[in-house]
């Protein structure tokens, strides 16, 4: 099951503060990539907060994400589970939200998310209300 392409980047290879952050350091496949349908798990950020009335700033959650994960291992200290060898993971990028208009919102994430169920994976959203 393991695919060296979707495995983080190791902190040996590039540190930690260096480089485009990606969820977990994982590659970034969007849906033209041509390893788009080998994704299990894709990583979408929603960068929107259009439904919040007195707690606006969700918006700004998937890039906060994507920076604090920069800290993830290969294996959990713990349990020594490597969860990039169990299923393809990759950040799939972020959906093209419109702060104006809820309903656009929702209608480009369901085109966004039904690209990854064709190609027969699964979403994982990060940030966004």
């Amino acid at each position: 099951m393991s695919d060296p392409f979707f495995q983080p980047v190791s902190g040996m290879t590039l540190p930690r503060f260096a480089g485009v952050p990606t969820f977990m350091r994982l590659p970034e496949v969007g849906p033209d990539h041509p390893r788009f349908s080998d994704v299990q798990i894709g990583i979408v950020g929603l960068p929107w907060d259009g439904g919040t009335s007195n707690r606006p700033g969700a918006r700004h959650g998937p890039r906060q994400l994507r920076d604090a994960s920069t800290m993830i291992r290969a294996q959990h200290p713990v349990f020594g589970i490597r969860p990039f060898e169990l299923a393809r993971v990759a950040d799939l990028g972020e959906v093209g939200p419109n702060p104006d208009d809820r309903h656009d919102t929702l209608e480009r994430t369901d085109g966004d998310y039904a690209k990854l169920r064709t190609a027969g994976g699964r979403a994982l959203t990060a940030g966004g209300d």
